[in-house]
């Protein structure tokens, strides 16, 4: 059983047995021909996003959003997880000792997921240690050309 939920307004229930009845052809890279009950319908799929399970579909001339849940989604949004729920890391710790090279952020300063906040010299090689999460540097707790132990207190959020 699949779980769809359309521009965020209307909840389908589909069943494994209806998707294998579909009649559906690929006529090319993302676009499709759909028959249903006589009636001719053409699809696109303009976005999507697999790890989120989201997609933008274009039906004849329509766009939507589609968001497709399997059993195990189901299952975890049951027990009250939510996949893909932003992190809440409030602050980045040394992952071993070493010296502090270039500090990249200044407090205060917003950043993506992903983004480098400093570079961490141990053992002789440079680690850049990149933000868990976006959000805004709180205090920055180390110096550039400081050495820290493993744990040490690097970086807070807001």
């Amino acid at each position: 059983m699949y779980k769809a939920k359309v521009n965020a307004l209307h909840n389908f229930n589909i069943s494994k047995d209806v998707v294998d009845t579909l009649d559906v052809v690929e006529t090319s890279l993302n676009n499709y021909h759909v028959l249903q009950d006589n009636t001719s319908i053409k699809a696109k799929i303009t976005a999507s996003d697999f790890n989120k399970k989201t997609y933008t579909v274009k039906v004849n001339s329509n766009s939507y959003d589609v968001v497709i849940n399997n059993q195990l989604d189901q299952q975890i949004e049951a027990l009250g997880f939510e996949i893909g729920a932003s992190k809440q890391v409030n602050d980045v710790k040394a992952p071993m000792p070493g010296l502090i090279l270039e500090i990249t952020v200044k407090e205060g300063e917003t950043v993506n997921e992903g983004d480098p906040l400093l570079i961490l010299e141990a053992m002789k090689m440079e680690n850049v240690l990149t933000s868990p999460r976006e959000g805004v540097i709180k205090s920055i707790e180390v110096k550039q050309g400081e050495t820290v132990d493993k744990n040490a207190l690097l970086i807070t959020f807001e």
